[in-house]
């Protein structure tokens, strides 16, 4: 059915599928005429390295830390939630002419609203990093690129955390947003290790491949 010509494997019918090569000369083909399509061998498997169990253990540290992050985060955040709400609801009675101002109420919702946000960015989040360290353990070569792309941003936002912290909360503050100091920290901390993760997971990429496997024939 085929004969190896040096490089790959090649079929020896004729494309009309009428004759067949039996090494020095073509032969008619007895019965109906067929073709078959030429044989391309399998891709050989992606065998892990000496890097790849590393990246494994990396990313799904990283994102059990950012799980128990998220777990904790409405409860540390909710009462900051709770007074910028109240702050701004303030600042819109104080725009408002005399007697009149937000319905009865207003303040309790938007502080509800507030609530779940957090809550089911916190569920979100718990997602992410779940699929995140299943695909770490599994290899699966998506979540490689997705938790890449995800660690990118968090490139950008270690920028913005860091300009944030040197200057004593400017920019959170221009948002009318106190966050405390121990959150600027964490987040300039996390994302130095997000940001060292995210070069690491390049460099093997270019190097090597996803989990830092290799293509050996």
């Amino acid at each position: 059915m085929y004969f190896w010509d040096g490089q790959r494997w090649v079929t020896t019918l004729s494309p009309d599928g009428r004759h067949r090569w039996n090494g020095s000369a073509w032969e008619p083909v007895v019965g109906p005429a067929y073709s078959l399509a030429p044989f391309v061998p399998a891709r050989p498997p992606r065998q892990p390295t000496s890097w790849t169990r590393p990246l494994q253990v990396a990313v799904a540290g990283w994102y059990l830390f950012s799980a128990i992050y998220a777990a904790f985060l409405p409860f540390w955040m909710g009462g900051l939630m709770s007074q910028y709400v109240q702050q701004s609801v303030q600042r819109q009675q104080a725009a408002y002419p005399p007697g009149e101002g937000p319905p009865p109420g207003f303040t309790e919702m938007m502080t509800s609203i507030m609530s779940s946000t957090v809550w089911l960015s916190a569920v979100f989040a718990l997602a992410i990093a779940i699929v995140a360290i299943i695909g770490a353990w599994k290899r699966w070569t998506w979540v490689y690129y997705a938790v890449i792309v995800l660690l990118g941003f968090g490139v950008l936002g270690l920028t913005y955390n860091v300009i944030d912290l040197i200057s004593g909360g400017t920019l959170t503050s221009a948002q009318s947003l106190q966050v405390p100091q121990w959150a600027r920290v964490v987040a300039v901390s996390s994302g130095v290790v997000g940001t060292a993760l995210f070069v690491g997971m390049l460099v093997a990429l270019v190097k090597r491949g996803p989990w830092g496997t290799k293509r050996i024939s």
